[in-house]
């Protein structure tokens, strides 16, 4: 291949070089990126000129209703009053459709002031019309002065909450400039530094790596021919050092592996035993309550042998917990005269219930019973019940 003709110098040098390329198409792609991001975020900025419509149309809405009050007080006609709720009730759309789209404490507040002067100019206003219509127009026009300063209040509010978003646009624009220039600045000093440190890099490689391995391989640079492979050089020269040493490494690495190895099993001894005292002491106080049930109580024959089973469940569990505890010491088999034929008749037993649950149905199939032998029957049968289990939830 191409790439194994080249130099240990070669290669470390191309790789340099591809670093350095990788460092500035970063750079540039990180530029292109923050442009996007710009535009992407102008676009969601878009939320703020939505909301800032809506703001617009709350005002020319309000606006909208000024004045028919008068109109109604000089003629008396009622369409008057009729267009007004027409404007009543697009103020209200559109102070909801404000209210949907708002986001912030500060917008809340001024949507809250809003409603609030205006459910009071909407009273006050009502109660000029009802006077105008009394012909009670004395009153009504005192009233009616009052009203143009809550209505002038009012717009002045609408104009707050239209200047709000107008702000947040300009911040939001503001703050993407800010950060596309602080990128663009980053970046900017990131690139030559990058080729500073590939050029650094690239010399320290080259004096303080490759020129030792070229002195201590040997080796020359034929004039107009190929740099030989410095690595492979030196490999030759000290091979017959690896070589001696090799014996002693591996005995080594073992002994470690060996110590690694016995100290993991020692703490895992040491937990394994602090979990089966910890569930043995629990355990047998169980163990005593069920004796006491079984003594105290006038139990049917079903109910004898479903004792027998959880005693028998029991009993297992205390076994497993005397591995545990013999995990953290050397093992000790209890070998006894059985006939495997008990250990499979009471594997069977302890699993009649499992298997039920499963509908898996157990047939022991005999001539007679099999001969005694020396066996420790505890771990038989935890034998048996593993592969009669593992077969029942095989099927």
């Amino acid at each position: 291949m191409m790439w194994r003709r080249f130099s240990l110098r070669a290669r470390i040098l191309v790789l340099v070089g591809a670093m350095a390329m990788a460092a500035l198409t970063g750079g540039v792609v990180t530029m292109a990126y923050m442009v996007w991001l710009g535009s992407v975020l102008t676009a969601v900025s878009e939320k703020d000129v939505a909301a800032m419509r809506v703001a617009r149309e709350l005002e020319s809405a309000l606006v909208m209703q000024k004045g028919f009050a008068t109109y109604f007080a000089q003629d008396g006609d009622p369409d008057w009053l009729r267009q007004l709720d027409e404007y009543r009730n697009s103020f209200s759309l559109w102070l909801q459709r404000a209210r949907d789209s708002a986001s912030g404490a500060e917008a809340m507040r001024l949507l809250d002031g809003i409603e609030k002067e205006y459910l009071a100019y909407d009273q006050e206003r009502a109660r000029v019309i009802a006077l105008y219509a009394e012909n009670r127009e004395g009153d009504a026009w005192a009233l009616h002065r009052e009203v143009r300063g809550r209505f002038l209040k009012l717009r002045d509010l609408c104009e707050s909450y239209s200047l709000l978003h107008e702000k947040h646009m300009e911040d939001a624009r503001a703050e993407i400039s800010r950060r596309a220039d602080f990128i663009n600045d980053l970046a900017m000093a990131t690139m030559p530094a990058v080729v500073l440190l590939a050029a650094v890099l690239g010399y320290v490689l080259i004096r303080q790596v490759l020129e030792p391995i070229r002195q201590l391989a040997g080796t020359q640079v034929p004039l107009g021919g190929r740099e030989p492979d410095e690595v492979k050089a030196l490999t030759r020269r000290v091979r017959g050092l690896l070589e001696n040493v090799d014996q002693t490494r591996l005995q080594l690495e073992q002994s470690q592996e060996q110590l690694i190895r016995s100290e993991k099993l020692a703490l895992v001894g040491k937990l394994a035993a602090g979990v089966a005292h910890s569930i043995r002491n629990p355990l047998t106080s169980v163990k005593m309550r069920l004796f006491s049930l079984e003594r105290g109580l006038q139990l049917t024959p079903e109910q004898r042998e479903d004792l027998g089973v959880v005693s028998e469940e029991i009993r297992q569990i205390d076994h497993i917990v005397q591995s545990f505890l013999e995990f953290s010491r050397p093992p000790r088999l209890r070998v006894e005269r059985v006939s495997p034929s008990q250990v499979v008749d009471s594997a069977v037993q302890l699993l009649g219930e499992r298997f039920a649950s499963y509908g898996v149905e157990l047939v022991v199939e005999r001539s007679a019973q099999l001969p005694e032998t020396w066996a420790d029957p505890d771990r038989l049968k935890e034998v048996l019940v593993n592969l009669m289990v593992n077969a029942a939830e095989a099927m």
